[in-house]
């Protein structure tokens, strides 16, 4: 077979070689800049419309199973990533983001409503159009089985189809666009938005920050270093003791002198604590350790202890060792005696040299184990996913069963597993770098195949009623978007949290993806989690109720 033929003739073989192609242009294209936006992965769609409009022949069956799966594998390793801080988001504000979601998505829905009625619409293009718009392709697939079921032509489904290909460009873009004009509008510093985030998500008042403490507080002197812990391990963590210029380690047993200067860490708000109940504090930099201590980064792959408190551990209590430091997703956090610590936490250790080696051999701190990937637990989520997305929740008056689908089934059981960490013995960790590789092939192969199948006629399509048809997707998309944004930054949300409520709120992983390039923290995924599973919910019902509305 020669290439003309592979490029030709539908078949499995040449789906793969075509969207391998996508993908290949998609990513270059990407990386071109115009006013300094760059497309990034979202290139992938318009060279999919490029190659489909070109005539490139696959099969549809492999093409759909493709695309399902890597939105699957997508929305998957997202909700591995932002389950440990889900609850912890949805205590904090999470009611409010997804009302604010709500808002957008019930706003979109309306004014979708009035141009059906201003402007006699169609239903089935109205539908598309609404569909593509916010860019949510199960709610497509809902709207397209209730047209079948009340409507019955085929046309009216294949139209529906090209109205969401013909709105879904702009419904990225004008996501991204509202991101850009809100941080323009308000003059945001995204960098100062950054700290606020972090000091939101630790429950802190700021980072760690290394500090000594002179003893003034009579009462403590002859008291052992386990006293001290049980009555002020909240507020400062103890690494080591300076005693007559010379460090010496902080063990349980240890009793307290007049003269002893105490380093360690806190944070900021704890600071007037710290200074009516120990001493003086002064702020210190990370100091090197020297002498008979010493410091060392452990990695925590010991799955035996992964879960266990710092105090049932008991590190402090076996060695002349204290954990100062826990590093969690890229947080820096303060340890306290109650926390937890998990599988692929990194922690610093301080104390005598000898015994680290000990206290690193105990956590575990293997690269080989760290990085061994962990297969079976990915492919029983996606299982329960699956199964959870695929349940009918029948309402009445509706012809066809409301359903979570592929992507929301298997993000809600992502943010449970990566929530609990554990079932047992099995453990639900993915490394950094094993996420990111499964969240990009699937976003990867997702945004090609949706390119490819809609690009056939996408350009007829533009030329006659489209661009009418584009200007009602872009009322759809922008004004909802523009209106919220607004009302969620005078609320004093982060502005990094409106970028993923944004995204979220359109259930768009390419607008996902070009807010976390904002700026390097789980702030933009973490919001887009909390609100996928509502949106995702409301938008394949609002679809189905457009269509059973006007039929």
């Amino acid at each position: 077979m020669n290439i003309i033929e592979l490029l030709t003739t539908p078949g499995t073989a040449s789906t793969i070689v075509i969207i391998c192609l996508a993908a290949v242009l998609g990513i270059l294209f990407g990386k071109l800049s115009f006013l300094r936006i760059k497309l990034g992965i979202a290139g992938i769609l318009f060279s999919g419309l490029l190659i489909g409009h070109l005539g490139a022949a696959t099969d549809a069956h492999v093409l759909h199973f493709i695309k399902e799966f890597g939105l699957i594998l997508f929305v998957y390793s997202i909700g591995l990533e932002v389950g440990p801080r889900f609850i912890t988001s949805l205590k904090n504000n999470g009611l409010k983001i997804n009302l604010l979601a709500s808002g957008i998505v019930i706003s979109g829905f309306f004014i979708a409503v009035a141009i059906k009625f201003i402007f006699d619409v169609p239903t089935s293009v109205i539908t598309g159009i609404m569909c593509g718009a916010v860019t949510n392709t199960p709610s497509l697939g809902a709207a397209q089985q209730t047209i079948g079921d009340v409507m019955g032509a085929s046309e009216n489904i294949e139209i529906t189809g090209m109205g969401y290909a013909v709105a879904y460009p702009f419904g990225i873009f004008g996501i991204i666009i509202s991101m850009i004009l809100l941080r323009v509008i308000f003059k945001i510093n995204v960098k100062q938005e950054e700290e606020r985030y972090n000091k939101e998500i630790t429950g802190l008042d700021g980072k760690p920050i290394a500090i000594n403490v002179e003893i003034t507080n009579q009462n403590l002197f002859g008291k052992s270093i386990l006293f001290l812990k049980d009555t002020c391990s909240n507020n400062f963590v103890l690494s080591r003791i300076k005693r007559n210029d010379d460090f010496i380690a902080a063990d349980s047993e240890t009793i307290l002198e007049k003269g002893d200067i105490l380093y360690g860490v806190s944070v900021e708000s704890n600071f007037k604590y710290i200074q009516l109940n120990l001493g003086k504090i002064n702020t210190t930099k990370d100091v090197e350790v020297s002498g008979k201590l010493g410091m060392k980064q452990v990695m925590i792959t010991n799955k035996k202890l992964a879960g266990k408190s710092i105090k049932q551990i008991g590190i402090s209590r076996q060695f002349p060792v204290n954990i100062t430091r826990i590093y969690r997703n890229g947080i820096e956090l303060m340890p306290k005696e109650e926390d937890s610590i998990e599988f692929g936490d990194t922690v610093r250790i301080v104390g005598e040299k000898k015994a680290l080696i000990k206290v690193a051999s105990l956590l575990g701190n293997s690269v080989k184990e760290l990085s061994h990937p962990n297969i079976l637990p990915i492919f029983l989520g996606i299982l329960l996913g699956v199964i959870i997305g695929l349940f009918p929740i029948n309402i009445h008056g509706l012809p066809a069963p409301a359903k979570l689908g592929l992507a929301g089934g298997p993000l809600l059981i992502a943010l449970i597993l990566g929530h609990k960490g554990r079932i047992g013995k099995l453990d639900f960790y993915m490394t950094p770098s094993a996420n990111l590789f499964i969240r990009e092939l699937g976003i990867v192969l997702f945004l090609a195949c949706v390119g490819i199948s809609s690009g056939k006629y996408f350009v007829q399509t533009l030329l006659n009623d489209g661009y009418i048809w584009m200007l009602y997707g872009i009322a759809i998309t922008f004004i909802p978007l523009l209106i919220v944004a607004v009302i969620a930054h005078t609320l004093k949300i982060n502005y990094l949290t409106i970028c993923g409520l944004l995204a979220g709120s359109m259930t768009d992983p390419p607008a996902l993806e070009f807010a976390n390039s904002i700026a390097p923290i789980q702030a933009q995924s973490t919001a887009y989690a909390t609100v996928y599973p509502l949106v995702m919910f409301l938008r394949v019902l609002l679809a189905q109720i457009l269509v059973l509305l006007f039929t």
